[in-house]
C-alpha cells in the first residue's frame, strides 16, 4: 500500500512579493486584436535597435566568453508538413529518416509523431536560446541541476523533453556511473556525448515504453503547452519510477508579474492571455503553474514527500542584488535571442496572426523587456516527490 501523501505539500517561496498580481491573471481576460499593436507607437528607438519596430528575430552569436545579440531578418516560406506515416512505437532509434521537419514561415518544427504538436522550433536559432535557458535554470537553482534528494548513486535517469540534451549531458558528466536517457520529439541533440548518455525519439503523450520500476530519477522541464493529459503524464512517471525513486517537474507561469505593476494592454500584459487562449484552442494547458496542477497530479499519481519550491525569476538587469541581476540578464537574453521562435506557432498557426502582425507585437515586447522601469519577473515552480518504497 502506498504511503499517504500530505494534503498540502511543503512549499518554499523565493518571491519577495509572493502575492504580486500577475498580468493576465484572470482566465477570462480579453485578448487585444492584432491590429491594436499597429496603432501603438513608440517615438524613441531604444539603444541598439535600428528602430522601435525592429526585425522579427535576433540571432545569438558567441564570441569568446561574451554573448552578442545581432538583429537578423527572418526568412518567410510556404507552410510544409512532412512526417512519418507509420509510427509503430513511441520510442525509436535515431536515424536519417526522422530528419523531416515541418516548416512554418522559415522556421522548422518536429515532424509528425504520435500525438505531438510542439509549439517551439527545433532549429539552430532556437537551440541557442534553449541552451541559454538551461544556464539561467541552473543559476536559478543555485548552480544546481536539480533539487530532489536522489542520493549519490542513481543507476538510471530519464530526462523527458531533453531538447538540445544539455541537461542530460551535464548530469551524465556529474554522475559518470549513471545511465542517462534523454527523450525528445526532435533529434536535435549532439552526437558527441558522454558514454553514459543516449537519446531516444519519443512523444511523452503516448504510453511510455519503459518498464515498471526502472528509473531512479525522472526529470522534466518546461513541457507546458505540449502535454495533452498531465494526469496520465505523472501516472506514467510514477509507474516507471523505482520504489524510492524521485520525479522532479520544472514549469513556469506564462503570466508576467511586476512589483510596480504591468498594464493589461501592454505586450507583456497580453503575453499570458494569448498563450492561455491558444492552450484552450489546442487542448494543451499553459496554466499548469497557475492552477497548481503539478503537485495535485503528482499526489494523485501516488508520489509522497512532495515539495513545492516557487522561485521569483527577474528579467533584465533591474535587481540590485548581483546574483539576481545575473539571473535576470540571462533570463532576458534567453527570450530575446529567439523571441519570434517562442510566439510564431502560437500567435500565427493557432491564433491566426500574420507574420507582419507578429513582428509588430514582438517589437513592442522587446521594448518592454528592455525597459528598466517595468521590473518584470515570472514565477518558476519546481515540484518533486518520491515513489513510496512499498509501491
Amino acid at each position: 500500500m502506498a504511503e499517504p501523501s500530505p494534503a498540502s505539500p511543503p512549499r518554499t517561496n523565493e518571491t519577495d512579493e509572493a502575492t504580486a498580481q500577475p498580468a493576465g491573471s484572470s482566465t477570462a481576460a480579453a485578448i487585444l486584436p492584432a491590429s491594436h499593436w499597429e496603432s501603438v507607437c513608440y517615438l524613441t528607438p531604444h539603444r541598439g535597435y535600428r528602430s522601435s519596430f525592429c526585425s522579427p528575430d535576433w540571432r545569438l552569436a558567441k564570441h569568446g566568453s561574451a554573448f552578442c545579440v545581432q538583429i537578423a531578418l527572418e526568412p518567410e516560406g510556404d507552410d510544409a508538413d512532412s512526417g512519418y506515416n507509420d509510427v509503430l512505437s513511441s520510442t525509436a532509434s535515431l536515424a536519417s529518416s526522422i530528419l523531416h521537419y515541418r516548416t512554418v514561415h522559415g522556421r522548422t518544427y518536429h515532424a509528425s509523431i504520435g500525438n505531438a504538436d510542439a509549439w517551439e522550433p527545433n532549429d539552430d536559432m532556437h537551440a541557442e536560446s534553449m541552451d541559454i535557458h538551461h544556464h539561467m535554470s541552473t543559476l536559478m537553482l543555485g548552480d544546481k541541476l536539480f533539487l530532489a534528494p536522489i542520493g549519490p548513486n542513481p543507476k538510471r535517469v530519464l530526462d523527458i523533453g531533453t531538447g538540445t540534451g544539455i541537461w542530460a549531458i551535464d548530469f551524465a558528466d556529474a554522475y559518470p556511473g549513471t545511465e542517462v536517457i534523454g527523450t525528445d520529439l526532435s533529434p536535435m541533440q549532439p552526437a558527441w556525448v558522454p558514454p553514459n548518455v543516449k537519446w531516444e525519439l519519443d512523444d511523452a503523450n503516448l504510453d511510455w515504453t519503459w518498464g515498471d520500476n526502472t528509473m531512479d530519477f525522472i526529470h522534466a522541464r518546461m513541457l507546458v503547452g505540449n502535454i495533452v493529459d498531465w494526469r496520465k503524464f505523472y501516472r506514467d512517471a510514477f509507474r516507471c519510477c523505482k520504489p524510492g525513486g524521485w520525479m522532479e517537474s520544472h514549469e513556469a507561469s506564462l503570466l508576467w508579474r511586476s512589483d510596480v505593476g504591468i498594464r493589461e494592454d501592454s505586450a507583456m500584459g497580453q503575453w499570458g492571455h494569448v498563450f492561455q487562449e491558444a492552450g484552450r484552442k489546442i487542448g494543451r494547458t499553459f496554466r499548469l503553474v497557475d492552477d497548481e496542477l503539478q503537485q495535485k497530479y503528482m499526489a494523485e499519481a501516488g508520489f509522497v514527500d512532495i515539495v513545492v519550491k516557487d522561485i521569483k525569476c527577474p528579467s533584465g538587469d533591474w535587481p540590485k542584488d548581483e546574483k539576481q541581476k545575473e539571473l535576470g540578464l540571462f533570463a532576458r537574453l534567453a527570450l530575446l535571442s529567439d523571441l519570434n521562435g517562442y510566439i510564431l506557432h502560437i500567435w500565427g498557426s493557432v491564433m491566426g496572426w500574420t507574420p507582419e502582425e507578429i513582428a509588430v507585437y514582438a517589437a513592442h515586447m522587446r521594448r518592454e523587456l528592455s525597459d528598466p522601469k517595468i521590473q518584470p519577473w515570472f514565477l518558476r515552480r519546481v515540484v518533486y516527490g518520491r515513489k513510496p518504497e512499498t509501491s
